[in-house]
């Protein structure tokens, strides 16, 4: 069983900058890809970007690539999102999750925990 804790969401003007971070409790987190997923009101959960057990691999929504840099720190159980050049159509619910995964990691089904979300609102 793995809980995950999202933190780091806000208010910040277009241009800005945030950093969001996933606490995840459990001694086998290293096993697990995490992965970051978006959900704007109206819209469907949409993949941002996802980094394999290891660290070396990552993946990344064409939107959100060269201002979106996703890393995880084995260490501390947590992974982060580095969030810059942010954009007003960057507001969203942000969700971190987990999975043991092969292949893409673009499919949400393939994330077996997930956390609560946390709110990101990039004004103009």
């Amino acid at each position: 069983q793995v809980q995950l804790v999202e933190s780091g969401g806000g208010l910040v003007q277009a241009g800005g900058s945030l950093r969001l971070s996933c606490a995840a409790s459990g001694r086998t987190f290293s096993r697990y890809a995490m992965g970051w997923f978006r959900q704007a009101p109206g819209k469907e959960r949409e993949f941002v970007a996802a980094i394999y057990w290891s660290g070396r691999v990552t993946s990344y929504v064409d939107s959100v690539k060269g201002r979106f840099t996703i890393s995880r720190d084995n260490a501390k159980n947590t992974v982060y999102l580095q969030m810059n050049s942010l954009k007003p159509e960057d507001s969203a619910v942000y969700y971190c999750a987990a999975g043991i995964i092969s292949g893409s990691s673009y499919d949400e089904h393939k994330y077996d925990y997930w956390g609560q979300g946390t709110q990101v609102t990039v004004s103009s």
